[in-house]
């Protein structure tokens, strides 16, 4: 149930937010309630979002690949309330977005649901074997979520990364995939995400992500985590994690470094890490995520510095949120590449 609640109906039609399968008694009482109090408006679970075009803007189409113009620089954004909540409904002129310090203006806007290409990158190494069975559910209920256009890849890890199933529509195959992991070995931790990175080149939408499930070791990759740091900075897929961390934070070199890589990659490329406290909550999280990249904005703009050096722009976005609003959290990549010459 997506809802907004402000101070009168009119403000609450403008917002655009939908209600679902909420009573007309629930919605007066909860005006009546919240008229009394600073009016604030989120969204408990995620719904596609509606933002209206201004006379300014131009919508990305459904569906359209969302670079088919090269100069313009198009960045995921997602934005939570204070309680975690997805907040949908925001509009174009909610946004400021920075290159390098210098305010851009913003030319394309979007909260449409698109087509993505999702890989899942699973570890069945020996350190996972009491937690493989939720991990599976978790993995099993995110492909179930997904829309006709979307496609997925699965990719499992333990002493080596290996591509168990190319990208595919076909949500069957990957269940029936992931029936047959088992955990053993030693954890390739980054030889998996450089792995998914990789196949992300010949993924068929725009959009493009991973989701990384893992206790967040690693003893026995060939790739380093400067490597890896390097190729997601200069790939443009967002990363996802569900760590299944040990109590304590773990007491060896290989449970150190994982968990703070992992969250490193996911702030770095606009994505979440998501520690879980409870393995029963893992296929929550999972329905959480896939729902959160299906409610993103989409914020284009042409960058002022035109200069092809190569060179890596800092990106931030920043919010001007509706006045009655709580405080809000922005995820979104922190920079890109420029083009070379």
């Amino acid at each position: 149930m997506s809802f907004a609640l402000f101070s009168g109906v009119q403000l609450l039609v403008r917002a655009r937010v939908r209600l679902r399968n909420y009573s007309l008694a629930a919605l007066c009482a909860a005006l009546a309630v919240f008229a009394c109090v600073c009016p604030h408006a989120w969204s408990q679970e995620a719904t596609p979002a509606g933002p209206v075009p201004t006379e300014n803007s131009q919508r990305i189409e459904k569906g359209k690949a969302l670079k088919a113009e090269t100069d313009l620089a198009l960045i995921n954004v997602t934005v939570t309330d204070p309680y975690g909540r997805l907040v949908t409904g925001l509009e174009q002129s909610n946004f400021r977005i920075f290159e390098d310090g210098v305010e851009q203006e913003v030319l394309r806007f979007s909260g449409e649901d698109v087509p993505i290409s999702i890989g899942v990158i699973f570890d069945m190494s020996g350190s996972m074997s009491d937690k493989i069975e939720k991990s599976r559910q978790a993995a099993v209920q995110f492909f179930r979520t997904a829309n006709p256009k979307d496609e997925f890849l699965l990719i499992n890890f333990n002493d080596r990364a290996q591509l168990t199933s190319p990208f595919t529509a076909s949500v069957e195959d990957l269940q029936n995939r992931l029936m047959f992991t088992s955990a053993h070995g030693q954890t390739a931790l980054l030889d998996g995400i450089y792995l998914g990175l990789s196949e992300m080149k010949g993924a068929h939408n725009t959009k493009k992500a991973l989701l990384v499930i893992s206790d967040g070791g690693d003893n026995h990759s060939r790739y380093t985590e400067t490597d890896i740091r390097k190729y997601a900075r200069e790939a443009d897929v967002q990363i996802y994690a569900i760590g299944l961390y040990d109590e304590g934070g773990g007491s060896t070199v290989e449970e150190r470094l994982g968990p703070s890589l992992l969250s490193e990659l996911t702030e770095m490329t606009g994505g979440r890490a998501f520690a879980v406290t409870s393995m029963g909550d893992m296929p929550d999280i999972a329905s959480k995520i896939s729902m959160e990249l299906r409610n993103q904005y989409v914020v284009g703009y042409r960058p002022s510095n035109r200069t092809h050096d190569g060179k890596w722009r800092k990106v931030k976005v920043k919010l001007r949120p509706p006045k009655g609003l709580p405080p809000l959290t922005v995820y979104a990549r922190s920079g890109y590449y420029a083009p070379g010459h």
